[in-house]
């Protein structure tokens, strides 16, 4: 009980706590003795969260070099599937260290900010500027989320190496961030929340 506290505390810091409630994450083991007794809930329940969300993140980039996107796009996408691959190592071993079980309490849950799967299955059907945009409008919703619960993991966590990492990760996105607001500036948002017609 005391980890799914934390874990809603983490979501609630990025104003999505009643969507995790919905999916019913489960708890899990408390951090074991040192090194891993550095680890709090709130350090692990991060990790497990920015697993699923680097990996479905992941599998959208790979799709980019063969939809005849925007070249430009195309090495964002790059830049971001390596920094993705880099990121989940490091927090691997990092789960590994806080000695938690790596039982992935987020398997198939779709989460604010995650390549849904649906995303994936349009953008595995997509080529040129229809790919464009999902692949903008996705990444562009991972980089938030993920420079959210960075914050909140740097602010509420406990483990040094954790909070290192995280501050690390929220640098990164930044600069993909603006990256693409050069090359797709996010659309003006209308007075009813939603955004303008995409641009073709």
């Amino acid at each position: 009980m005391q980890l799914r506290r934390h874990v809603l505390t983490l979501w609630s810091a990025c104003a999505v706590a009643m969507a995790l409630l919905a999916v019913g994450c489960t708890s899990q083991p408390a951090a074991g003795t040192s090194p891993a007794a550095a680890f709090s809930a709130t350090d692990t329940a991060w990790i497990q969260l920015m697993v699923p969300m680097n990996e479905r993140a992941q599998l959208l980039t790979d799709l980019a070099p063969s939809r005849e996107g925007d070249p430009a796009l195309t090495a964002l996408a790059a830049k971001t599937g390596s920094t993705l691959r880099q990121d989940l190592r490091r927090l691997h071993a990092l789960l590994e260290l806080s000695g938690v079980p790596d039982t992935r309490p987020h398997e198939g849950h779709t989460m604010p900010g995650m390549v849904s799967l649906d995303t994936l299955k349009s953008a595995g059907s997509a080529s040129g500027g229809a790919f464009d945009r999902i692949l903008a409008d996705a990444l562009r919703a991972h980089f938030t989320q993920t420079r959210m619960l960075c914050a909140s993991e740097r602010t509420q966590g406990k483990a040094g190496k954790a909070k290192e990492l995280a501050a690390a990760i929220a640098r990164s996105t930044a600069e993909q961030t603006s990256w693409l607001d050069t090359l797709r500036p996010a659309e003006p948002a209308r007075p009813d929340g939603t955004t303008a017609a995409t641009r073709p």
